[in-house]
């Protein structure tokens, strides 16, 4: 049996062109809005009541067409029982990254953000890609700061980046 080459045959590549919105899960949006907004630097780009959920949407001044939803859990995509499961997932930090942000010096943001009462999860720190620092929202999701290696990044064997982490 032959294999595809990926990209090979019909796809929704050839018909999508870009991601607008990526999503993560908060447990109060308008806290959301104070910690997007208001501290990381976001702005709102839409906050809608739909009637049955409100619509709120956050991006960068100058990457209007890429848009973060604060999606609280529940109606109409979900029950009680599965916003609830969600809530418990979410304050675990267990529902994976919400967004990894570029930024032009790490070190600067970090100690601004700290400033402003943001807690981090681990301080700006040097890598193979570049230097970054881990924080979570208000709610327990993961979010990583960093600013990225200029030019080619070389990837290390597997072995050094385990060793990395051990220590």
């Amino acid at each position: 049996m032959e294999k595809r080459a990926r990209g090979a045959g019909s796809s929704l590549v050839s018909m999508a062109n870009k991601i607008t919105h990526t999503q993560v899960y908060v447990l109060d949006q308008d806290e959301a809005l104070d910690f997007y907004v208001g501290k990381l630097g976001f702005e709102v780009s839409t906050d809608a009541d739909l009637g049955f959920m409100r619509w709120l949407t956050v991006s960068f001044p100058d990457q209007p067409d890429r848009q973060l939803l604060l999606e609280k859990p529940g109606p109409p995509a979900h029950d009680d029982a599965t916003a609830e499961q969600i809530r418990e997932l979410v304050t675990k930090g267990a529902m994976g990254m919400a967004a990894i942000i570029a930024v032009d010096d790490v070190h600067k943001t970090y100690k601004e953000l700290v400033a402003q009462g943001v807690e981090f999860t681990e301080e700006p720190t040097e890598r193979f890609y570049g230097t970054d620092c881990g924080l979570r929202d208000p709610f327990g999701n993961p979010l990583r700061i960093g600013t990225p290696k200029e030019g080619p990044v070389e990837i290390p064997d597997p072995a050094e980046i385990a060793a990395e982490n051990a220590s």
